[in-house]
């Protein structure tokens, strides 16, 4: 039987024809041997059986294997030594099919031609990595990094550690760990740099706690595993203000997007009760906004070429398409996602990779299923990274799908472009939303336009400051009003020494409407003495109107 690490059972298997006699975990936690009468079997981490030897041995009672993790020895009951190496090891990428045949022999085959290679290495193969056009293997002594456009002149190096337990490639850069740390190559063979962090064990690395992408590098932390180090991948420095990233359970799996802005840059992450969060890396200061997107997510896996995002939640095959939405409009997520039934994956799925619009699961059993989702949002996130909103909105017309016009929307609504926003958002019926963009455009100033915009995302906070530090300190008032934020409304009227009759004028309004009494003690001592004359109010606010035009028709002057 198998458990992870918090007592839940991954698998159990059929009763065996004589006893257990010895298991052995393999060094990077990937795979186990098993030992039994003339039995000896290899088994993935989830349970599940790669190979089945019958060799004439008697009872193996001792499994070991090598530091590197490409040989066993086992102590047999007829007094031999069992020697056993690890071999067919399996990786593929679009057209190609990558297979170690030998020890030191690799064979590529490319399924669109038929044309198969052979590779032929100096020593053993230890991990070997096969994505972005590139293939990295990595033997006792040296690292080779082959184009897959040519396979006949590799990039050799060699290593400072013969025991490489991890490989991981983004489109630009590659991470290699070893015994001795976490060293980032370009596909040029130069070290980029090496990040370290307090009590780094790299032995218990794996895929799930660490991610790499072009500008940044996220590792989950040992000894409290609720905590994330995120690096920038060029100079190995912590990034932002150096903090690490802090979640309030333990966080079991994590990452990275691949595409798209350092600033923009969203890291997603399971936590140990199954939800699925997302978050920002880059922080300005500021508490980071950690929002909860699924629950039940057994694996997740971004795509290699836009920031779509996968997983297996509960008895669902779930796609976010624009993740980003939950900073942007939370309400319209929902709309943004596809779902599929996921119980012909049965229990406990695993994401092995998410190319192109294929996405690649392998089941309890060992089986692999490939699914295939619309190639339309990528196309989509394709348009709006270069800007082409044109072709954004003639995609949406043309697919004619509810799901890509709320992507579009809330990709509009994030780069600020409210024209495709208001097309976006009338196409999916909210009518409430064209509306309010309708009013942000009717706006006088390029500020109060912006702030609005940040209004509309939810951001209230950022709203405000930008409005103050633009001088606007009666639209600030007047955000703080129409939210019902009265006491942060009258803070600001009475600190700027502007607008505290306008204050308690719609105050006072506010609980007329409701049959109210004043209770507020703040509200009382100001209103004192205090007579509400509306005639005098809105000629001030029109007045603030005024003033915003005249400012923001002399604004491109001054700038020219």
């Amino acid at each position: 039987q198998v458990w992870d690490s918090f007592g839940r059972a991954l698998f159990s298997c059929q009763p065996h024809e004589y006893p257990i006699t010895s298991i052995a975990w393999a060094p990077d936690g990937e795979l186990f041997a098993l030992g039994s009468y003339n039995t000896l079997r290899l088994c993935d981490k989830t349970g599940w059986s790669y190979a089945l030897e019958k060799p004439n041995t008697g009872s193996i009672f001792t499994i070991s294997w090598s530091i590197d993790g490409t040989q066993l020895a086992g102590a047999c009951g007829n007094g031999h030594v069992i020697f056993a190496h690890v071999v067919e090891q399996h990786w593929e990428w679009k057209n190609f099919e990558i297979t170690l045949i030998k020890r030191r022999t690799m064979k590529v085959h490319n399924v669109i031609n038929d044309a198969v290679d052979l590779l032929e290495f100096r020593d053993r193969v230890i991990k070997a990595s096969l994505s972005y056009g590139y293939l990295v293997v990595a033997t006792s002594l040296q690292c080779y990094v082959f184009s897959t456009k040519n396979w006949n002149t590799p990039l050799i190096f060699d290593l400072k550690e013969g025991t490489v337990s991890l490989i991981l490639q983004a489109e630009r850069h590659f991470l290699l760990v070893d015994g001795g740390g976490l060293y980032l190559y370009s596909y040029e063979g130069r070290l980029i740099s090496s990040p370290k962090y307090p009590g780094m064990r790299t032995d218990i690395l794996n895929a799930q706690t660490v991610s790499l992408s072009n500008d940044t590098l996220a590792v989950k932390d040992k000894a409290d595993e609720k905590v994330i180090f995120i690096f920038e991948a060029l100079s190995g420095k912590p990034l932002g203000d150096g903090k690490p990233l802090s979640h309030k359970t333990e966080i079991v799996e994590i990452a990275l997007d691949q595409k798209g802005l350092t600033n923009e840059r969203k890291i997603a992450f399971i936590d140990k009760n199954r939800d699925l969060f997302i978050t920002s890396v880059k922080r300005f200061g500021k508490e980071q906004k950690i929002v909860k997107i699924g629950t039940m997510v057994q694996s997740l896996a971004w795509n290699d070429t836009s920031n779509i995002l996968c997983g297996i939640q509960d008895s669902r095959f779930t796609v976010w398409y624009y993740p980003n939405t939950v900073y942007v409009d939370k309400d319209l997520l929902p709309k943004t996602l596809y779902e599929k039934d996921a119980s012909e994956f049965s229990k406990n799925p695993q994401i092995v990779s998410f190319v192109g619009n294929q996405i690649t699961i392998r089941r309890a059993d060992g089986s692999l299923v490939h699914l295939h989702i619309s190639p339309y949002p990528g196309i989509l996130h394709s348009h709006v990274s270069a800007s082409r909103w044109e072709d954004g909105v003639r995609l949406c017309r043309f697919v004619k799908d509810q799901t890509l016009w709320a992507c579009l929307a809330a990709m509009a609504v994030a780069n600020k472009d409210m024209s495709t926003a208001e097309i976006a958002y009338a196409a999916i019926g909210e009518i409430d939303k064209v509306q309010y963009i309708n009013s942000i455009k009717d706006l006088p100033s390029k500020e109060s336009r912006m702030a609005h915009m940040l209004l509309f995302s939810g951001n209230t906070q950022e709203a405000e400051t930008l409005l103050l530090q633009s001088g606007l300190v009666y639209q600030a008032i007047q955000v703080n009003i129409n939210l019902y934020n009265w006491e942060r409304a009258l803070d600001l009227a009475v600190k700027h020494r502007t607008h505290v009759d306008t204050v308690l004028a719609y105050r006072q309004k506010f609980l007329e409407d409701f049959g109210k009494k004043e209770t507020n003690q703040r509200f009382l001592q100001y209103a004192e003495g205090l007579e509400v004359d509306w005639n005098k109010i809105k000629a001030k606010i029109e007045m603030e109107i005024a003033k915003e035009r005249e400012r923001a028709a002399a604004s491109p002057a001054v700038r020219a």
